[in-house]
């Protein structure tokens, strides 16, 4: 009966493994009042991380443009995503900024 268990604990733990960075990430995400204008699934003020992640598919230098609009911010008419740029966010350190954006686009 244990050794039928060792598989499905091993499963379960992987699959742990796998999601861990990725509440991290929404954690630091919350952290940081990202989600006060983004959500994952739909629009807010700002787009949602789902529509990000699919308009910058495939973009190798997206991590570091959108790491930089998350500190620098954004102003309206330069490719962004409507009338209300995105704000400069100084609480938001390099090292995170970087890792928001990974997250970001890898969000389905």
């Amino acid at each position: 009966m244990k050794l039928r268990l060792l598989p499905v604990v091993a499963l379960a733990l992987t699959a742990a493994a796998y999601q861990a960075p990725a509440f991290a990430d929404a954690a630091l995400a919350q952290a940081k009042n990202c989600m006060a204008c983004h959500a994952v699934d739909k629009k807010m003020v700002g787009p949602s991380y789902k529509d990000v992640a699919a308009k910058y598919a495939g973009n190798k230098d997206a991590a570091a443009m959108l790491a930089e609009k998350i500190q620098k911010g954004s102003t309206p008419g330069k490719g962004n995503w409507g009338a209300v740029p995105m704000p400069a966010n100084p609480q938001v350190n390099a090292a995170e900024a970087a890792k928001l954006a990974a997250w970001v686009l890898t969000v389905k």
